[in-house]
């Protein structure tokens, strides 16, 4: 479904992703880790085309990410993405929110989108909350609804980029619920995060990088079972820690 290989990317003179190689395949889950800095949420960003990288080639479902006469709005509609910040507008109601870009991109009448929207928030558990702004919801609540929208776009498959780093603790789990419902539905997923419970609990494979290099791409078990590299240790010891 998700391919790269040798991706390299620059910002100036500074080199922030190395020779970097993976693939996700249909229905697979793939949680990226790493210490800050490591070039795990700019990794995910060149998977749809949001940061452009200099060498190498990734494709999406057979689609050149980075090909010239490749439609990125096309191909952006098919991945959903969710970010650290929710990204909702704030004007308008949550429910528009979700319908908006199914009336605008994919053609939607508006009572097909609204469905759908409301369909997807009683999903997410908020379908009480569909008249409400994006301001009146907790921030679980608001990564929810992004969820939610993202969905409303029939991807085929979805990027998260540490979509709990911005709540509060209390609201961690309710999210992060929500998106082992995801895997366990099929839905192929590439996640940065540091919620290694999530990880031990879901994931198919997981990805450590450091200083922009992909340094294990290994199974779950092997990934918190086995023996690994020292960087991937101490990562590890410091976050299970916690």
């Amino acid at each position: 479904m998700i391919n790269l290989k040798k991706i390299s990317k620059w910002y100036g003179d500074f080199q922030v992703l190395d020779d970097c190689s993976t693939q996700v395949e249909k229905g697979e889950v793939v949680v990226v880790c790493g210490p800050s800095g490591s070039g795990k949420s700019t990794l995910i960003k060149c998977v749809n085309g949001l940061e452009p990288f200099q060498q190498g080639e990734i494709t999406v479902d057979g689609v050149s990410v980075g090909g010239k006469d490749t439609n990125l709005s096309q191909l952006r509609s098919r991945i959903g993405m969710v970010f650290q910040n929710f990204e909702l507008f704030p004007h308008i109601s949550v429910v528009d929110n979700i319908k908006l870009a199914q009336l605008k991109v994919l053609g939607r009448s508006d009572d097909e989108a609204h469905k759908n929207a409301m369909r997807l928030l009683d999903r997410v558990g908020l379908a009480d909350q569909a008249d409400k702004h994006p301001a009146q919801l907790s921030g679980g609540q608001q990564q929810r609804v992004a969820i939610a929208r993202a969905l409303a776009m029939d991807p085929i498959a979805m990027l998260f980029d540490e979509p709990t780093s911005a709540l509060d603790p209390e609201m961690i789990n309710e999210v992060l619920d929500v998106m082992v419902e995801l895997a366990k539905d099929g839905m192929t997923m590439m996640v940065v995060t540091h919620e290694m419970g999530f990880a031990r609990r879901v994931a198919n494979r997981v990805i450590f990088m450091d200083e922009g290099r992909i340094e294990e791409d290994c199974t779950r078990e092997e990934f918190f079972n086995t023996t690994r590299g020292e960087r991937a240790q101490i990562f590890l010891s410091k976050i299970l820690e916690h």
